[in-house]
């Protein structure tokens, strides 16, 4: 995300008036949450938690989003190089697991901290989901040579698993945010209000599309020095997320095309 104008006051809540401390700007956070609907349960109740203290702090701090987005993204790629680079180990797991959930962490931030300055730019969207993009298939690139270099298997054919995770992840990443920006450019022509941040969505549909969540990848990780867990939890999550693409795709194609008739 960018750089956006400073911390507003709110006079609905005095407690953050003129007040750039880490509290004041915690409180201003919890007011301007993105809509939970459709979010994985991870992202939903852990990430965006984890990312509202990281932006808070980052406030006070002084970053901009673009700071945040750019330390998010080295840890994101220190985990995915070192998945790559060096044996599974227990201690590779640990340190991969972390670099990903706290670069997930910051990803949240980043943009948390531009709706606290007052809102984002087209500039800092654009790098925030260029980011996201690359680490989304490179991630599964990773999986592939830790598979070939490391792992015991007796054919090449469990290799085509994180060849076809890259494939679907990328498919239902380009898929959700095309969708959403299509759905945005109707609201617009058609006055149609978007959905406004909610914490009610239904638990249930958060905990069903958990395999499509890439928090509880970044967790699969600890299970790296087992091979054989390893692949199994990862092929599992792969069907998972093939399933809800499989679903959605033509849920989302009927959608796009009844805004063709309003």
């Amino acid at each position: 995300m960018a750089d956006t104008q400073p911390l507003r006051s709110d006079p609905a809540n005095p407690a953050t008036d003129g007040d750039p401390g880490y509290r004041a700007a915690l409180a201003r956070l919890s007011g301007v949450q993105k809509t939970a609907k459709g979010a994985p349960a991870y992202s939903r109740f852990v990430n965006r938690w984890l990312g509202r203290r990281l932006a808070a702090a980052a406030y006070v701090w002084g970053w901009t989003p673009n700071q945040v987005t750019a330390v998010s993204a080295c840890f994101t790629f220190a985990g995915i190089a070192a998945l790559a680079t060096f044996p599974p180990t227990l201690l590779l797991a640990a340190l991969v697991t972390a670099a990903l959930v706290i670069g997930y962490a910051l990803d949240s931030a980043d943009g948390q901290l531009a709706r606290l300055r007052g809102g984002g730019s087209a500039a800092g969207e654009w790098l925030d989901h260029v980011v996201d993009s690359i680490k989304t298939s490179t991630i599964h690139v990773a999986v592939l040579i830790s598979m070939f270099r490391f792992f015991d298997f007796e054919s090449v054919w469990p290799l085509l698993v994180p060849v076809t995770f890259a494939g679907v992840a990328a498919t239902w990443f380009f898929a959700v945010f095309l969708t959403d920006q299509l759905r945005r450019a109707h609201s617009v022509a058609s006055g149609q209000p978007m959905p406004t941040a909610t914490t009610t969505a239904p638990l249930v549909r958060s905990l069903l599309v958990l395999p499509t969540d890439y928090g509880v990848l970044c967790l699969a990780f600890l299970t790296l020095p087992w091979p054989s867990v390893f692949f199994t939890v990862y092929s599992l999550l792969l069907c998972g997320y093939a399933l809800f693409l499989l679903a959605a795709l033509p849920k989302w194609y009927r959608e796009m095309r009844s805004f063709a008739r309003t």
